[in-house]
């Protein structure tokens, strides 16, 4: 049961083939099984995800109208998000213990449509890393290889879908949290139009890049758990007032494997130099399967995407350096050296050492020298810039093309604590993900393939409110690529070896 699709779980729901309940039961007995070597929850909820299971099974026994076709599939949330009744610590000691007494619009929507939350994930500080190595409360693992990360920073909720602990998860996209993760666990993930999947109640690090999608292990998953969790909130002052992508819809028409007229861009300065042999080889083989499927292929140059990466960790640790003010030991979350003695400044100092990780005060201090008085202009300024030129890049490529392909990183995922005192070679996962962030574009991973026995992700970027020309090409993409190798990518996953 755990190896099924969320789509066709939510069908046997709905038929009582099986009970949202055995299904939950399921997902919950994997995660006590193999969690303990992968570490992909920080909190499991079990008594809440049974009794939200049973009020399915209650409705469907009843022939109630079921309240969306996601209902009593179960999911889990990267602990990024606020949730009543569950901690949420960004991963961080300072939010150690925290119940925050309202639920995230994404929460509170996935509430709505029946879906049956299993627990939070972890993930790097504060969403800042790349292999889900800064997480205070320990390091996720790849199920692929319990040796290597399953990429960050989102790597809670991308491990818990190859370790089929859970169909379906949330994740959050900075830089590439979502997609880079979803690459190298050979799992899809998605990061949708900046603005139209609601920040309200997401922890901010960077208030202009942060934007929360699906996480899953198929196209049509991603599809149906995107139309979910999209739409305006005015909750959000970010979010944008426009329907919803028709992204169900354009899987469907993909899966019937016709991409002619279809005309896909590579965009020729994410390759080359820098990347694994066996990656663009796995890249290379897409490129050919989306042109056997009728796709016209071109190549498109974005020069400024050169840029991307050292502009965004001038933004990023900005905003960072500010969003990140708020937790100063004065109202809620971590208190420490509070005594008579003490002035609240000695507090809030003596509490941001205590609870804030390296990785966190290095990008607090980066920001906050990028922002202060005489460099300003130079470097925050500059980097804004920049991200202006990015974004004409993108809009000159879709004048062109209607989607733009890459590798989605540049390597396979790496050994656990191979990268954590090189902080660039860290930063450099996420080279090919950042320019969509930059701009607000729509962009998603599908696996395509593995290098040296591990997965390799192909990113797929779309026009900004166009989510589903992505869609549709990874959906054709994926339908062809599991034909052509006898089954879905992910059930070649090995075995996970666990200590009983």
């Amino acid at each position: 049961m755990i190896r099924k699709t969320a789509a066709e779980l939510a069908d046997l729901i709905r038929t009582r083939e099986v009970s949202a309940v055995e299904v939950a039961q399921a997902h919950l007995d994997r995660i006590a099984e193999v969690d303990p070597a992968v570490h992909a929850f920080l909190h499991v909820d079990t008594e809440r995800a049974l009794n939200a299971a049973k009020a399915v099974d209650e409705d469907v026994a009843a022939g109630r109208e079921l309240a969306s076709p996601l209902a009593g599939v179960p999911i889990a949330v990267k602990d990024v998000l606020t949730m009543q009744g569950a901690t949420t610590t960004c991963g961080s000691r300072i939010l150690e213990g925290w119940h925050p007494p309202y639920d995230a619009t994404v929460v509170r929507k996935l509430l709505a449509a029946g879906m049956v939350i299993l627990g939070k994930t972890n993930m790097d500080e504060f969403a800042m890393g790349s292999s889900t190595e800064n997480s205070a409360y320990g390091v996720t693992r790849n199920p692929w290889d319990l040796d290597r990360i399953p990429g960050g920073s989102g790597g809670g909720s991308s491990a818990a879908l190859a370790a089929f602990e859970a169909p379906l998860a949330i994740g959050t996209d900075t830089g590439g949290s979502i997609r880079q993760p979803g690459a190298v666990t050979g799992t899809v993930g998605v990061k949708p139009t900046y603005g139209t999947v609601s920040r309200y109640g997401l922890v901010a690090f960077s208030s202009s890049l942060d934007q929360a999608g699906p996480c899953a292990r198929t196209v049509l998953d991603a599809a149906l758990l995107h139309e979910v969790i999209a739409g305006h909130d005015p909750m959000d002052s970010t979010s944008i007032d426009a329907p919803v992508p028709p992204v169900v819809a354009a899987v469907r028409e993909g899966q019937g494997g016709d991409l002619t007229g279809v005309r896909v861009g590579i965009v020729t300065e994410l390759g080359g130099d820098g990347y694994q042999d066996g990656v663009l080889a796995a890249f290379h083989g897409a490129v050919e399967q989306l042109r056997a499927l009728g796709a016209e292929i071109v190549e498109v140059s974005c020069p400024s995407f050169d840029l991307a990466l050292p502009a965004y960790y001038l933004i990023a640790p900005s905003e960072a350096s500010s969003n990140l003010a708020r937790f100063d030991a004065m109202r809620y979350g971590l208190r420490t050296g509070d005594d008579s003695t003490r002035s609240a400044e000695d507090v809030m100092s003596l509490t941001r050492e205590a609870g804030f990780g390296a990785e966190v005060k290095r990008r607090i201090m980066l920001g906050t020298y990028a922002l202060s008085a005489g460099y300003y202009d130079a470097y925050y300024g500059s980097a804004q810039k920049v991200r202006t030129l990015i974004t004409r890049d993108f809009a000159a490529a879709f004048d062109k093309v209607d989607v733009l392909i890459s590798p989605t990183t540049p390597t396979t995922a790496f050994r656990i604590g191979e990268r954590v005192d090189d902080p660039m070679a860290m930063y450099r996962a996420d080279l090919c993900t950042i320019p969509a962030n930059m701009a607000g574009n729509a962009a998603l991973s599908v696996p395509c393939g593995l290098a040296d026995g591990l997965p390799v992700g192909l990113q797929i970027m779309s026009p900004a409110l166009q989510d589903h020309r992505g869609y549709r090409v990874a959906a054709a993409y994926e339908a062809a690529r599991d034909a052509a190798q006898g089954g879905a990518l992910i059930h070649r996953v090995p075995e996970l070896e666990v200590a009983h």
